[in-house]
């Protein structure tokens, strides 16, 4: 409740400045409220700019240095406000009926863009605003639907779509410039900007799916680039050729190259993310990481517009790596973990860094990752009162053959000579990884206070050990990761300091899963912890809203192709439960939704298993307000002791 949650670095145009976003919980409100604060590039006391109850994010420089643009609520809405970089008071911009959100400056001229959910029939804010009216004004409450996706992760859609609007500095009408029925850009989780602007603020580069029918959004994954002038008009499609997802494009500082992550495959959502480059002179496209076996998860043009320096998994860390346009060869640059990755006017490196024992905090490097500095210290003195053991890289033997790499974290104080509880924590994905970072959902640190050594577990299908290792679990995934996890639980039990009685096992989305699979599969979990978890995969393809994500998991729809629904569903094994178990269920979870947790709680209870249902009101697929973690992390301890002390 403490941690000052750190976010967004974004160095100034003159290469004096970073704001960043600091998020901090309101308990009595229980909600994170975030702000805006700026610390000098070359090092000095942070400064906070923004202030109040409502939240202030994504902080955009202009290109004189002189303004920052960022989103607030502060309105009751979110939209559009810009506000003296050297402090003062923030003017509101947008107005805009359907709100708005990730700003950006174009590089010349007085033009930002920004994103919107409007109703793709609409064609001026007058239209928007009057069928938000309507909806809200009518006595009749019922949502028409013709056709997918009508909501997503954690909303309903209610027939709106997202567009890219560009507005003047001085204000005015918005302008749509990706008119239309399709989501424009599209959404990706946690991933960079699907739109850029070039540096002569000509062009709009934007990701969007135009597959046929207008449903195929929801089972396709064929996300393209488009190039349109940014005074509007018609769109071209630069990637079209590319059978699989193009997106995140980023301009050269010269504005020649477009350079954007690509993946092969139609489709299959964790394919090899690729880094490549689009020749705007030549309309060439050229890969930059041939041969490289690990996802480009984000990127920065260096100011030379020919070297990128990208972020990749690598094992448990998240390294900053370098290739160029003129020579495409990739180069490790820096080691640990390492996230939101920028580079400054003088070719310094601006990311955060995190570890286990450590939450993000602003560092910057010189280009060949040398002279690191930390900017920030907005935690240390927190961390300092706080004891916690690092987490230790374990290689157990896993099914196929491979060696499976673990992080084991010991309790504080810890006692060789004591028996402790031991603890399996199970990520979700699949196709993710535990790493030496800081979790705010599942931290291992939070859970070996409470007297546990913990053991996560990178089992077939996690990220970071190259494409193929990733690509094991699919069809497969009651098998390898299955077994990967029992022999990791081996070596756990079999450790001198832990209870081999006494050993539990918790997990969330595929971690809730693999909760459920291994309930109807062994008894030799003391206590489980299934957050958010399929349970029954036939009808899970009738609840969720991105099917391409069953189609390719389990190789094709459920009416023509259901023998991997049946196998590796928990569902047809449940007859076999004996493990108590506690179940969490967000009701704005659209992802793995509510049926699933209900079939689960209703057989374990209608078979005499120990269980109990937390059903979170105000929640979806993560756990998000402060009161409602602080409340899930005691109710998760009080299952585990219940059955572990």
């Amino acid at each position: 409740m403490k941690v000052q949650r750190i976010s967004d670095p974004q160095v100034s145009p003159d290469g004096k400045w970073i704001a960043y976003v600091v998020s901090t919980p309101d308990l009595d409100a229980n909600k994170m409220v975030s702000h805006i604060w700026r610390v000098p590039l070359a090092g000095g006391e942070p400064r906070q700019l923004t202030h109040g109850n409502a939240s202030d994010w994504r902080p955009r420089w202009s290109p004189d240095s002189k303004s920052i643009a960022f989103i607030s609520s502060r309105s009751g809405q979110s939209q559009v406000w810009i506000l003296p970089a050297d402090g003062g008071e923030a003017r509101q911009l947008t107005h805009i009926a359907t709100e708005a959100d990730g700003v950006t400056w174009a590089s010349k001229a007085g033009t930002l863009l920004f994103t919107s959910e409007v109703y793709p029939d609409c064609h001026d804010e007058a239209c928007n605003r009057k069928q938000l009216d309507n909806a809200k004004s009518s006595k009749v409450k019922a949502r028409v639907i013709d056709h997918l996706f009508f909501r997503h992760w954690d909303h309903w859609l209610d027939g709106k779509v997202t567009h890219l609007f560009a507005v003047s500095a001085d204000g005015g009408e918005p302008r749509d410039l990706t008119p239309g029925p399709y989501i424009s850009p599209t959404f990706f989780l946690g991933a960079p900007d699907g739109y850029a602007i070039s540096p002569d603020g000509r062009e709009v580069c934007y990701t969007s799916n135009h597959s046929q029918p207008l449903s195929a959004q929801a089972w396709t994954t064929n996300n393209d680039l488009f190039l349109v002038d940014s005074a509007g008009g018609e769109a071209k499609d630069i990637t079209a050729a590319n059978p699989g997802s193009d997106a995140s494009p980023q301009f050269s500082p010269n504005g020649r190259y477009i350079a954007y992550t690509s993946q092969p495959t139609n489709g299959y959502e964790s394919s090899l993310f690729r880094l490549r480059v689009y020749d705007r002179e030549t309309g060439r496209i050229k890969d930059l990481t041939a041969g490289f076996d690990q996802w480009v998860l984000s990127f920065a043009w260096a100011p030379d517009s020919d070297t990128i320096y990208f972020i990749a998994p690598e094992g448990i860390e998240q390294p900053i790596f370098k290739t160029s346009v003129s020579r495409p060869h990739v180069e490790k640059i820096l080691g640990g973990y390492n996230d939101e990755l920028s580079v400054a006017p003088n070719g310094n490196l601006v990311f955060t860094h995190q570890s286990l024992t450590q939450p993000p905090e602003i560092d910057t490097a010189s280009a060949s990752g040398g002279n690191i500095t930390q900017l920030t210290h907005m935690n240390d003195a927190l961390m300092a009162g706080i004891e916690m053991n690092p987490g230790e890289s374990i290689k157990t033997p896993g099914a196929l053959g491979a060696q499976i790499e673990n992080i084991l974290v010991k309790p504080p104080a810890f006692d060789p000579n004591k028996k402790y509880p031991g603890l399996m924590l199970i990520h979700g994905g699949p196709q993710e990884s535990w790493t030496d970072s800081w979790f705010y959902r599942w931290n291992a640190e939070l859970f070996a206070s409470y007297g546990y050594v913990v053991m996560m577990t990178n089992f077939h299908g996690s990220i970071g050990y190259g494409q193929p290792f990733t690509a094991e679990i699919s069809g497969d995934w009651g098998g390898a990761p299955y077994e990967d996890l029992m022999k990791a639980t081996d070596y756990l039990a079999n450790l001198p300091y832990v209870d081999k009685n006494r050993i539990g096992a918790a997990g969330a989305s595929y971690g809730g899963y693999m909760i459920n699979w291994i309930e109807g599969h062994t008894d030799r979990f003391k206590v489980l912890v299934s957050h958010d978890g399929v349970f029954d995969l036939r009808s899970m393809y009738g609840e969720t809203e991105e099917l391409w994500f069953p189609e390719w998991e389990l190789k094709g729809v459920p009416w023509k192709d259901p023998a991997l629904y049946e196998k590796w569903s928990p569902s047809y094994y449940i007859q076999n439960a004996k493990t108590p178990m506690l179940i969490f269920e967000g009701n704005k979870d659209y992802r793995v939704p509510e049926g699933q947790a209900f079939q689960l709680f209703t057989t374990l209870q209608r078979m005499g298993v120990p269980s109990k249902l937390v059903y979170l009101e105000e929640e979806g697929h993560l756990v998000l307000k402060p009161l409602d973690s602080r409340f899930w992390y005691q109710t998760v301890q009080d299952w585990l002791a219940k059955y572990l002390k």
